[in-house]
């Protein structure tokens, strides 16, 4: 069983490429569809063109049939995957800043319940605002993994905020209290020039490099204007990632996707139906998955392999952070 497992993976990994592909694409064609006619005086004539609108439904037909393929072989596997008996609910805690030491943690965790046939559903209990991209990915990766064989339901009782909320795109389901605050779609870069700082202090830094970029973001020289142009360049990349992952799990078009993607947050219970499915407590999320699950009373284990370690932030730092959070963190 487990060789037609990883048959099934594969297959449905390629399908996912495939349609964050033309996710991508059809992101790209959004963003350069409106153009204004030089022919135009005063405001200005909005032209769309209707070649690239013929192109984008296209596009957007062959993502909907991607993702019925991907929701076909997925069906498929979890039936293959289903545990005898009642079987276990896992509960996997992803509380406070995420960085390489929460991945250390959660990873194994997840690749742990992936393996384990008695567990049945996964309920990841996140209580984030957010934290290094880096790590970020990396578990939504897992999660969006551990999805396709065993259901999995993100909840959160008071914040999945940034990062948080990229990780909670990776499940099946999302559902939260009412009053907790998800969202802050986007990408923030802290960049500390301490230069002036150095001087008062008497402190001279004498940096050897192999190349004009290679001490790029660090906190004792300011960034150049062609380094800053790049850093654009590179968080344009993160937040199209993250807007490819939020239009994906939530099954919205990157149009809708955008509305959303302003950096804030919002309650839970006015984005039901968008950015989460449904409002509730714990044990509200538990039953949610319990259905997914096809489990009757399961028993209900959390799973929890140790803390985060301290957050700081040194010279720059990309970071899918609700910025409200950040000052606490960074280094004094």
């Amino acid at each position: 069983m487990r060789e037609n497992i990883w048959k099934y993976i594969a297959l449905i990994l390629a399908l996912m490429l495939a349609a964050s592909t033309i996710s991508a694409v059809l992101l790209y064609m959004q963003s350069n569809t409106v153009q204004i006619s030089p022919q135009s005086s005063g405001g200005g004539v909005v032209e769309t063109s209707v070649t690239n609108n013929c192109s984008a439904s296209q596009y957007e037909l062959q993502l909907k049939e991607l993702q019925q393929k991907v929701d076909f072989l997925k069906a498929q596997l979890r039936e293959e995957n289903s545990p005898p008996g009642n079987g276990t609910i896992a509960i996997i805690p992803i509380f406070g800043i995420i960085d390489s030491y929460t991945a250390l943690s959660v990873i194994p965790l997840l690749r742990d319940v992936a393996k384990n046939d008695s567990i049945g559903g996964v309920l990841l209990w996140i209580e984030s605002p957010g934290g290094e991209v880096g790590p970020v990915i990396e578990i939504y990766h897992e999660v969006s993994k551990l999805n396709m064989i065993k259901p999995v339901v993100a909840y959160t009782g008071g914040l999945a905020a940034s990062g948080g909320y990229y990780i909670a795109t990776g499940a099946e389901k999302i559902i939260a209290s009412p009053l907790a605050e998800v969202g802050s779609i986007g990408v923030l870069y802290v960049h500390y020039d301490l230069e002036k700082n150095y001087e008062m202090n008497g402190i001279k830094v004498e940096v050897f490099k192999t190349g004009p970029h290679k001490d790029m973001g660090a906190e004792w020289r300011a960034l150049t204007p062609q380094e800053k142009e790049k850093i654009s360049r590179m968080i344009d990349t993160y937040f199209n990632a993250f807007l490819t992952a939020v239009s994906t799990g939530r099954n919205m078009s990157m149009n809708e996707t955008k509305k959303f993607a302003t950096g804030e947050t919002w309650f839970a219970e006015n984005v039901t139906g968008t950015l989460v499915d449904s409002t509730g407590d714990l044990d509200y999320a538990i039953s949610i998955l319990e259905n997914l699950s096809n489990l009757t009373n399961p028993k209900v284990v959390i799973f929890n392999g140790g803390h985060p370690s301290q957050f700081a932030v040194y010279g720059s730092t990309a970071l899918f952070m609700d910025p409200r959070y950040v000052t606490p963190y960074i280094k004094g």
